[in-house]
Parts: structure tokens; sequence; C-alpha cells
């Protein structure tokens, strides 16, 4: 099992993130637009389209949405700590960060979110 992540976010990755989630349409849309240029290279997909999906359901908690939101934010952010542009290791923090934010709320995200989340993939692979 791979350590836990336990390093704080700068203050500059803070305010990033904070800047990101203030405007949640355009999150949204920003999610997508990324989702769709680089769902075939990461593993995670699957789990991140499934945390966006919780993170967007309206019976979701108030403080699940705002952990989730926030590692969409750092997924979405242009400059996180490992630029994606870097083969293997370009996403390796934001599925860090994505790990960190599903183990905490986990519980939240239900079965219904990931059949959304695979077929939503199904349908971006077919008209990609």
């Amino acid at each position: 099992m791979s350590e836990p992540f336990t390093k704080p976010f700068t203050r500059a990755e803070m305010e990033a993130i904070r800047r990101e989630t203030r405007d949640e349409e355009g999150l949204k849309r920003r999610f997508w637009d990324k989702l769709k240029r680089v769902a075939g290279k990461i593993p995670f997909a699957e789990d991140l389209v499934a945390a966006f999906f919780c993170a967007t359901d309206p019976s979701t908690p108030s403080r699940v949405k705002l952990i989730l939101f926030g590692a969409i934010a750092y997924f979405v952010f242009p400059t996180d700590a490992i630029t994606d542009l870097l083969p293997l290791f370009g996403f390796a923090d934001d599925a860090a960060v994505l790990a960190a934010a599903i183990t905490q709320v986990a519980g939240s995200i239900t079965e219904e979110h990931k059949e959304k989340a695979r077929n939503a993939l199904k349908e971006a692979s077919v008209a990609g």
C-alpha cells in the first residue's frame, strides 16, 4: 500500500484551488474539457468522473462536495506540482490528491455515481 498523501498544499496552490472552485459552472466545463483530452492517458479516469458525479449530486453533503471539488479543481488547475505534460509522472500528483479526497468521502460515492462515470467514459470514447 502506498503512503497516504500528507504534504500540505502551499499557499499558492490553495489560492488557485479557491479561484477554480468559485466558478462552479466554469469548473465543470473545464473539467470535461480536460478529461476529454486526457482520459485515455490516466488510469484513474473512472474514479475521477465518479467523484465529479458525486460532487454535483444535489443529495451529497456540502462537506463532501467541498472535498471533491477541491480535488477536481486540482486536476483542472493547469500548473500543479508535477506538470501534466510529463509522461507517466504528470498525473501522479493529481491521482494522489484524488485518492486522498476519495478516502475521506468514500461512503458518499455511490454505485450510481460509478455507473454514470462508466457510461460517460464509454460515450466519450465513442464520440472521440
